[in-house]
């Protein structure tokens, strides 16, 4: 099997910050989506006050996300979260005045007396929760969109299993095979000149699931290899239901390792670094690809099973 494209592709790799309370990690899924509506539909009691009004209350001018303490005023009382506090550069955005270390207590034990709904009720979550609990949970919620497992390329799109497979075949032209057992070659002119590169991803559909088989080009430390790995196209609890093998060999040697699938919720990145999957150094490779070393053609054979 060629490698996505016709070339191997360089793997990019970008690492995002996070708050305490990972505030960006809802908000920046559900904003422009229906998702956002539902999430405005919030419980608790408040007297005569409208709720949507308190919401409106709670999100931070800048950023749209609800605010969590140390929520900050300006002395004309406009408020903005502790991140965008320092975006701003202490300048309130609403009137310009300077910010300064005013913490807006009235609003935080506000928010204390809220209940809302899972962010994600529109997916199915009926969960209520505290205000100051709501983004531990859907941080975690088992209703939460999937992220494109793709690798080689920064892909955004999120959705549930069914939307992804076939946002994979449409818009990625990733192969899509049925079965449990396999047989690809990967292949590669001028290995050597390759450090870190993935090929093309290749899904299978097996036990009425899909997996998503990755290989990719690295470096641990200074030495060159090559990698195979599984993951599940769901949650982790899941995954751990099935099993796979995965085979190279030649010459009458081989290599062969066995796991358990890792769920599209960990990134094929976090998945790679902890070295969980086939492990080949390049020479291997290159003397099970035969040909004078020069060019890489290693068969990779797998299966899947699922656990009794």
């Amino acid at each position: 099997m060629a490698p996505g494209g016709g070339i191997c592709k360089d793997v990019i790799e970008s690492c995002g910050a996070f708050s305490e309370y990972d505030m960006a990690t809802s908000s920046a899924e559900l904003r422009g989506s229906p998702l956002r509506k539902a999430a405005t539909g919030l419980g608790g009691n408040l007297g005569a006050t409208s709720t949507n009004d308190v919401h409106e209350l709670l999100e931070c001018p800048v950023c749209l996300n609800l605010m969590y303490p140390p929520i900050y005023q300006c002395p004309n009382g406009h408020t903005v979260c502790s991140i965008c506090k320092a975006r701003v550069l202490n300048s309130c955005p609403t009137c310009r005045n300077e910010l300064g270390n005013i913490r807006c207590l009235a609003l935080e034990k506000v928010a204390e007396s809220l209940e809302l709904p899972c962010g994600y009720q529109i997916l199915g979550c009926n969960d209520i929760f505290p205000y100051y609990s709501k983004l531990k949970h859907e941080k975690n919620c088992r209703y939460r969109p999937y992220s494109c497992p793709y690798a080689g390329a920064e892909c955004s799109v999120t959705g549930d299993i069914p939307y992804l497979v076939m946002h994979l075949k449409n818009d990625h032209k990733v192969d899509m095979h049925d079965g449990c057992t396999f047989n690809h070659r990967y292949v590669k002119s001028n290995p050597s000149e390759v450090e870190n590169a993935t090929w093309m991803l290749t899904v299978f559909n097996c036990f009425g699931r899909q997996f998503c088989l990755h290989f990719e080009a690295f470096q641990i430390g200074m030495a060159p290899v090559y990698m195979a790995f599984l993951r599940f196209m769901g949650d982790e609890d899941e995954a751990r239901q099935f099993s796979y093998s995965l085979e190279v060999g030649g010459y009458g040697r081989k290599v062969i390792w066995q796991g358990v699938p890792r769920s599209i919720r960990d990134g094929h990145r976090k998945v790679r670094d902890s070295q969980d999957g086939l492990i080949i150094q390049r020479n291997l490779a290159l003397f099970f690809s035969g040909g004078g070393r020069q060019e890489l053609k290693l068969k990779v054979a797998g299966r899947i099973w699922k656990e009794q």
